[in-house]
This record gives C-alpha cells, structure tokens and sequence, in this order.
C-alpha cells in the first residue's frame, strides 16, 4: 500500500507546480497527522521560541513586574497582612492574572511569571501560526520566524498580558471559525468565556472577523468590494458613536505608522531598521509572488490573498477611524492604547499574506535574518534593563524591611517602552511600591481604601507620581524615592523624601523630563 503525503506538510515547491491545499471537511484529523508528522519540528521550535522568557533573570516587559507585585498584594490579602487593600472579583482583564496567582501558590512567585509568560508566549505564537495557516490552507513554515517576532512585539514588551493571551485564544477561534466545519466550530463557544476574562477586546476582534470571514467565504471575489466598504462603514458608524457618547483621546497624527510594523519599533530607533527591513521585505515577496501567478496565468490563484488583504485595510480603517484611548463618563478606567494594540492584530494579517505566497527557500532565509537582528538587539536592552532592575533591588535592600518606596524611572526618549515597573518587582517579599497604579485606576483586581499604609489610592496621584511631581505629605512618611542620577538614566540611587518635597526632585533623566 503506498501512503499519500499528507498536504498539510508539503514544504519544497518543486515537489508540485503549486503547493498543495488543505482538503475540504474536517480540519482536525489534518492537524493531528500534522503534528504527528512534524512533532519534532513543533517541539524545537516551541523551545527557541521561549529563550527570550530565559536569557536574563528577569522577563523585561514594563507592565509585568505591576502584575507579578500585584499577584504578591494578593497573597498578603488572603493573609490578612495588608489592612486597607481588598481584592475585587472581576469578570475581565483578570486571566492572566488568575494564572500568576494559581502559579504562584505552587511553585513561587518568581517561578510562576516564568510559567505563565511562557504560557501565554506559546499561545499567542501557536494561535498566530494557525491563523496563518489556516489563511493559507497550507503550514506555512517559511513565516514561522516572523511569527516569533511578533509574538515579542511592542505588545509583549509593554506588559499587556491580558490582551495579549485573549489575542493569541482569539487567533485559534479565527483559523477554527475561517477552516473549521459542522461541531468543530463549537470549539469557539468554548474559548469565548476564556477570550472574554483575559481581555473583551479579544472577543470583540474575533467576533468582527469571524462575521467578515463567514461572508466572504461566501461571497463571489468580485462582490467583496462592497463587503469591505461596509465594514469600512461599520467602524465609520463605531467612530461617530464613541465620539458623541464618550471622552476619547483622538488618534495620533502620524497613523500611517500603526501599521503593523511598528510591533517591532521597540526600546529605541534603531529598532526601525528591523521595521523597514520587514516591509521591503513583506512587499518585495508579494509583489514576486503576485507577478509570477501572473506570467503561469495563474491570476485565480490570486483569490488566496483577498480575505487576508481585506481584514488587514479594516484593521488600518479601525486605527484610522476608533480613538487611540476612550474614557467612559463617571469611571476612572479607560480603554488606552487602542491604536498601538491593533497592530498586533495588523501584523499578523500581514503574516497571513506572506504565508498565502508559494514559499521559497528565499523567503525562510530573510525572515531568519531579520528575526537573528530583532532578537539580538531585544537581548541587547533587556539586559541593559535587567542590570537597572538589578540595582534597584540592591538600593530597597539597604533599607529596613516593609519601608514605602516610590520610583521615577524613564526609558531613553526613544524608547516606546516603558520601564517604571522594575521597582514594583524589586519589592517583592521586602518593601511596598507606593505608586503602584493599579488599585487606584480600579481596573484590576487590588483595590484601596483611602488612608491606607500601603499605595497611594487615587489614581491620578500615582500618575503624578510616576510623572515625578507627587508632592509628598506628612502621612506619606516615612518614604523613600529611587531615582535616575545620571544623564545616561541607568545609574539608579535613592533617598528619603520629606514632607512637600516633589518626589523626583534630584532626578536626572537624559530626555529632559522628570
């Protein structure tokens, strides 16, 4: 009996004049000889892509160390050792945080942000891929170093975990939605629950793409046009509301830079050589795919770039169209950031695209290369950060223990990633961050009540804090104050702060503010 190979794992283009489809029907016994077949391949390639959460003692990802001293606040709740501060059970923006904790009780909490992110790292990159390949019909290999950039882009580094893992969740619904059939799509309903407590923002982009893949899968290519210019006319009817019932923050002027590109733009402007080496190289691939379909008169083969392209110009019309923040009237929390966490979104549809090509050893090539540049660069400032967060926990050290600490720390001025929260980690098992934001913006699940010894209760004081013009109190005290002294902003030192002293006083930041 000769076995047939199985055409999910069709890698070499010169095996067949184009590569092989993914036959109709039931997707999973594909994935199962899949990965039957390529187990090691998956196993090697889950390893690399979790060296970036090993190479240094800490994981460098501004929000993060926020989260992980937040999940230790928690613990000394449940204690009854932090009077004044309560936990909120929250129905989103909350898995991630749930994981940490779960984690933590086990293994400890330094061992449990290296579980979780890792996790939550191996979801994202998995669900990415399998949208890509879903989008292509075919395992699409030749993008996989691409993929592991985007899983660490600027929304890794920034810390957004939350929206980060209902991203990688939503990824997974998509390629089921889009290729699934009959009660495998029932799947979906199931990851909807965990989609929504990890962050609504991902149940609401697989909701909108799921509807706009179902009819476009149904619909004649000629007619999608009009199907784009209604989703263009959904966002554009989204825009006209938030604006009239909302308090947004207007998108930035340069919005042609959130163009999925930008995740790699990250710790400084040499990172924008990685960008515009990925879109020569995104267009340039394109651009020999398309004009080699067409000289084999193959033009219909170029349907496999339409549902791809077509999600990719709405996700540019949302970042051009929804408000980069909006704040709801009588509530301190506000959705921020929009623009920037669309384009995790848009740079994996670009993914998608380059994975509908018909790969060439070229293509694995320049995506390796650019991938060995993004990375070593991403090794070279996490270091940098993690010898500052270093420091920062040998300064609390020489204080006695439970002491209240607050902390302006300001990455370079081209930096688009923050780095304040390394205190928050430092102080971990030792001091309490006093500036800690999250109880006073009432979006997570600490809480304060006024008065307490722990963390400044009022979100808009922990911002001025953070921003270095907290004016300090005779309540405040004692507290201590970990500034930059030097004007490379790595040289850290730290001293007691006295009553109607602005917190950031002696700090010395290299752009200008502080």
């Amino acid at each position: 009996m000769v076995s047939r190979p199985n055409p999910e794992i069709t890698e070499s283009p010169r095996k067949m004049p184009l590569p092989d489809r993914a036959p109709a029907g039931s997707i999973f016994p594909v994935v199962v000889d899949f990965l039957r077949a390529r187990w090691r391949v998956a196993g090697s390639a889950s390893a690399l892509v979790l060296l970036p959460c090993f190479w240094h003692r800490e994981i460098e990802a501004a929000d993060l160390g926020s989260h992980l001293y937040n999940a230790w606040l928690v613990q000394l709740i449940h204690r009854g050792q932090a009077h004044g501060l309560w936990v909120d059970h929250r129905s989103n923006n909350i898995l991630f945080d749930y994981l940490l904790s779960g984690l933590g009780a086990l293994f400890g909490l330094h061992a449990a942000e290296k579980i979780a992110v890792a996790v939550v790292v191996l979801i994202f990159f998995w669900g990415a891929f399998a949208l890509v390949c879903a989008a292509a019909r075919r395992a699409a290999w030749h993008v996989l170093p691409l993929v592991a950039m985007a899983a660490y882009g600027w929304t890794f580094h920034i810390g957004l975990f939350n929206y980060y893992l209902s991203l990688g969740l939503s990824f997974f619904g998509l390629a089921i939605l889009w290729r699934g059939c009959g009660r495998e799509r029932l799947i979906v309903a199931g990851l909807a629950p965990l989609i929504f407590l990890a962050h609504p923002l991902g149940l609401f982009w697989l909701a909108a793409a799921g509807v706009y893949v179902f009819l476009a899968e149904r619909r004649r290519l000629q007619y999608q046009l009009a199907l784009l210019l209604a989703g263009v006319a959904a966002l554009f009817a989204v825009h006209k509301y938030l604006w009239a019932h909302f308090v947004v923050e207007n998108r930035p002027d340069n919005f042609w830079f959130f163009n999925g590109a930008d995740q790699f733009v990250l710790f400084g402007d040499r990172y924008r050589t990685v960008e515009y080496a990925f879109l020569l190289f995104a267009v340039t691939a394109l651009v020999w795919d398309v004009v080699g379909r067409l000289r084999q008169d193959e033009s219909c083969t170029l349907a496999d770039y339409a549902v791809p392209f077509e999600l990719y110009l709405l996700a540019c019309a949302a970042v051009l169209l929804l408000p980069r923040g909006a704040h709801v009237p009588g509530h301190i929390g506000a959705v921020a950031l929009l623009t920037d966490r669309l384009t995790s979104v848009s740079v994996v549809l670009i993914l998608c695209l380059l994975g509908a090509m018909r790969p060439h050893k070229w293509h694995l090539a320049a995506a390796a290369a650019l991938a060995a540049v993004f990375f070593s660069f991403v090794y070279q400032d996490t270091g940098r950060i993690n010898r500052m967060e270093d420091e920062v926990a040998r300064l609390v050290r020489t204080l006695p223990p439970n002491q209240r600490v607050m902390g302006t720390i300001l990455p370079p001025a081209d930096s688009r990633v923050t780095i304040q929260h390394i205190l928050d980690r430092a102080c971990i098992g030792y001091c309490f961050s006093y500036g800690n934001y999250e109880p006073g913006s009432k979006m997570f699940r600490v809480r304060a009540n006024p008065g307490n010894p722990y963390v400044l209760d009022t979100y808009d004081l922990a911002v001025e804090m953070e921003d270095g013009y907290y004016e300090v109190q005779p309540r405040d005290l004692p507290v201590y104050q970990v500034y930059q002294c030097d004007a490379s902003g790595t040289k850290l030192c730290i001293h007691a702060l006295k009553a109607d002293e602005e917190n950031d006083d002696l700090g010395v930041h290299p752009n200008g503010s502080g």
